[in-house]
């Protein structure tokens, strides 16, 4: 690990002025939550993936998170009941199991990966003096026609050493998971009002806001390097050694004139080794979906093919992953991912992660899963294999994003507050002019099943040698793949 986790309220607070910010301190505690973050591992990276995206824009789809790797240890009721929660940040509504549940009360209270109710907690309301019941029509829905189902309840939610008193959650009596979430997005998408049109309520960053636990309904999240098992959210604050120079400010894009999920414009893609770059134009600018919730990264179908030739990625169709050599993680090339003018960039380090389930056929004794696959016909997702790299900022109550490049040397920590008002989130300046896109992603792939070669019969095609060299081949398609094999001594 080369980073550590930020888990603490340190002194510091905004003061907002008509054209800049100063940050100045203070002797009482800053408004600033923390919470440290695990991640578990799981025996597929792509499986739960495929599930999730193959949904429409659901609540099903913002809820199929079972398979999320961060967790955060919190605690529900009077006096406190620890729970293990996914933190989501693609859906909105914090739901635990309740210990009498189907599941939790069964001998198959276990998902894939061996996890148990037990391990992860569950939620007795009887035994909670603060709890008070609010209707019995908290209803989720899974792809496959499962879910969780049960009450709708308030109580005090134990959080970051605070008390968030009068929470709405949800009880899964009926569940298919052993493990809750606290979903952390737009409120426009709790079960409440899009399945039951009862309208909104306060979710946990909202409540936070309005209780004055923080100042904004804001968070920032850090996920450190692919070799940490601990990262940060921070509600209310950010933490200015976590990340490289200043943030960066992107508007969140509207669906349907509406502001329900974490979308922003990808105006470029392109590839960095030994000082050459070589960009990846087709299909751009895209709206891309920031989801903590996906293990890996989809882009459009024609980036993502010009990417496996580079990197010589085999796709296998059954896991619909594509399929490396682990040495690959060693390469010093990067991928850079650019919103109009920031660009952050992915090492190979995290791109290639290990994957118990996939085929090592044809790349070596040595088989890992690349980070980044074909989006197919659905919006583009920058999962977990992005978001690593980036110390991200969601400001929903301006419909901004802020991003940096992240820090994985960091090893201090050095908290601000976030404000409210305009430009309320500390060192961090509006990006000029930035590029717009359509958030409907053009249907050019069918389940993340490419159409077709993204080069023709006689495009030039690039991969990078072992020695990391960016190297133009005079074909593509089907004669360029011929010629991948003879480049390995290069």
């Amino acid at each position: 690990m080369r980073g550590a986790a930020a888990v603490a309220v340190a002194a510091g607070i905004l003061v907002a002025g008509s054209e800049a910010l100063q940050l100045v301190k203070r002797d009482a505690s800053p408004a600033v939550i923390g919470l440290g973050i695990q991640r578990k591992s799981v025996a597929s990276h792509t499986a739960r993936d495929r599930l999730r995206r193959r949904q429409s824009k659901t609540v099903s789809e913002t809820l199929d998170n079972e398979g999320s790797l961060y967790f955060a240890n919190v605690s529900i009721g009077t006096p406190p009941q620890p729970l293990r929660l996914h933190i989501d940040t693609g859906s909105s509504d914090l739901w635990a199991n309740s210990a009498t549940s189907t599941l939790c009360s069964s001998n198959q209270a276990t998902d894939e990966d061996g996890e148990s109710c037990s391990v992860s907690g569950t939620y007795n309301a009887n035994a909670s003096s603060s709890y008070k019941y609010v209707d019995s029509d908290f209803d989720i829905s899974y792809v496959d026609g499962s879910g969780a189902s049960g009450d709708y309840v308030t109580d005090t939610l134990h959080i970051g050493g605070q008390d968030l008193d009068g929470l709405q959650m949800g009880i899964g009596y009926e569940s298919t998971s052993p493990e809750g979430i606290i979903g952390i997005g737009y409120a426009v998408n709790e079960v409440a009002n899009v399945r039951n049109g009862q309208g909104t309520y306060l979710n946990t960053p909202a409540l936070m806001a309005k209780n004055g636990l923080i100042q904004s309904n804001a968070f920032s999240l850090w996920l450190d390097d692919l070799q940490a098992n601990t990262g940060s959210i921070l509600f209310g604050g950010i933490d200015t050694d976590k990340f490289e120079g200043e943030l960066s400010t992107l508007p969140i894009l509207k669906e349907n004139n509406v502001f329900q999920e974490f979308l922003i414009t990808l105006s470029g893609v392109s590839v960095s080794s030994n000082g050459k770059n070589q960009s990846l134009t087709s299909g751009l600018p895209t709206a891309v979906l920031l989801d903590s919730g996906s293990s890996l990264t989809y882009l459009p179908d024609d980036i993502t093919q010009e990417l496996f030739e580079i990197f010589q990625v085999q796709y296998d169709q059954e896991s619909e992953a594509g399929i490396v050599d682990c040495s690959l993680a060693n390469n010093k090339a990067t991928v850079d991912f650019t919103f109009s003018s920031p660009t952050i960039s992915v090492p190979m380090s995290e791109l290639v992660i290990q994957d118990t389930t996939s085929s090592n056929d044809g790349v070596g004794e040595s088989a890992c899963i690349f980070g980044i696959s074909y989006g197919g016909n659905q919006t583009s997702v920058l999962g977990d294999t992005f978001i690593r790299s980036a110390y991200l900022v969601y400001d929903l109550d301006n419909n901004e994003i802020s991003l940096a490049q992240t820090d994985f040397s960091a090893t201090s920590s050095n908290v601000m507050q976030i404000g409210t008002g305009d430009d309320a989130v500390p060192s961090a300046s509006g990006v000029a002019n930035p590029v717009s896109a359509s958030v409907t992603a053009p249907a050019v792939g069918h389940n993340g099943v490419p159409t077709g070669s993204a080069t023709g019969a006689f495009a030039t095609t690039t991969v990078i040698s072992a020695a990391g060299n960016l190297m133009p081949l005079p074909f593509g398609g089907f004669i360029g793949a011929l010629l991948l094999a003879l480049i390995g001594a290069l």
